[in-house]
């Protein structure tokens, strides 16, 4: 007779572990609500356009100076439902305007960001996985963390930004600079985390079994390592964006960034300052929109760091 126990269709199936993670960071209100705002965000400034139609570029003197409508329902200003958050002083759009740098400033963090996971992924673990790298490559690193970051953005702004605009354009060339900048100086902290990780999964029991029966370096560190330290780098990326986006809007607030007809939140902030005193709203608006994209960014990165972090999973 053969025992009930051992009847398999009454065991429960496996449950993937990408639920258990969504359940913890679900859990995290201040995550899910920082998720939610990011993909509104995003929606805001990719959908937007479509959506609202207005040129960002279009000047229209004749309505120059127009306030937004919340205070022209309380106020005796110059104001207009067609252009909800007003116009510049030269008859810009200024809703279409913030649509069109955020896309542009998202797009400068994406992409920065993704670079410097890259940089920094490949330097941890080389360092961390080939003992006779890991003193030059951690010493670079050393280096480059010494190095007063924003001076040497602006460095390079300055000796390549006319090269790279006649090359490639005045919006590409200052995209692919603002870009490789970034990436390139904002990719040790990942470096130093992925080698910590690296240097404790390699001597694990899988690993060093994987290595006594012949397992080239290349197929340990892909099937091997890099998975178990996706955990930190998910995290990293996160909190990567949101220094690309900071330190872009700081090059444009600087008057480094995009030329002035090319909108980023930066760039905006940079020509509102001169006219805060009368236009507060001006400066508020891409203040806002950088200051909760990048808090909603941190909070999914906390989030994150409690969901794929098994020790804490669950509690």
């Amino acid at each position: 007779m053969t025992d009930p126990s051992l009847d398999m269709s009454t065991v429960a199936p496996t449950r993937n572990q990408w639920w258990d993670v969504w359940d913890q960071f679900k859990s995290h209100r201040g995550a899910v609500i920082g998720a939610m705002f990011l993909i509104f965000i995003t929606l805001f400034v990719v959908v937007g356009p479509w959506l609202y139609g207005v040129d960002p570029a279009k000047l229209d003197i004749r309505n120059k100076d127009m306030r937004p409508f919340y205070l022209g329902l309380f106020t005796d200003v110059k104001w207009s439902w067609t252009r909800p958050l007003g116009t510049d002083h030269l008859g810009r759009d200024i809703m279409a305007n913030l649509m069109q740098g955020g896309k542009i400033s998202l797009a400068v963090g994406w992409v920065a960001m993704l670079l410097a996971l890259v940089l920094g992924t490949l330097v941890g673990v080389f360092a961390g996985f080939f003992k006779r790298l890991d003193g030059p490559l951690m010493r670079f690193t050393d280096l480059v963390l010494s190095l007063p970051l924003l001076p040497l953005l602006l460095v390079m702004m300055l000796l390549f930004r006319d090269p790279l605009r006649a090359s490639f354009g005045p919006e590409t060339g200052i995209f692919i600079l603002i870009v490789t900048g970034i990436g390139i100086t904002s990719w040790m902290h990942t470096a130093r985390i992925v080698r910590g990780d690296i240097l404790a999964i390699k001597e694990r029991e899988f690993v060093l079994a994987a290595r006594s029966i012949g397992t080239p370096p290349r197929r340990v560190i892909m099937r091997h390592l890099l998975p178990n330290v996706m955990s930190p780098i998910m995290v990293s990326a996160t909190l990567g964006l949101a220094t690309a986006i900071i330190t872009e809007s700081a090059l444009s607030f600087l008057g480094l960034g995009f030329p002035s007809d090319f909108p980023t939140w930066g760039k905006i902030l940079f020509d509102s300052v001169d006219r805060m005193t009368n236009f507060p709203e001006r400066v508020i608006w891409p203040g806002l929109a950088i200051s909760l994209t990048v808090l909603s960014v941190n909070y999914i990165g906390d989030g994150l760091r409690d969901a794929l972090d098994p020790r804490i999973r669950g509690l």
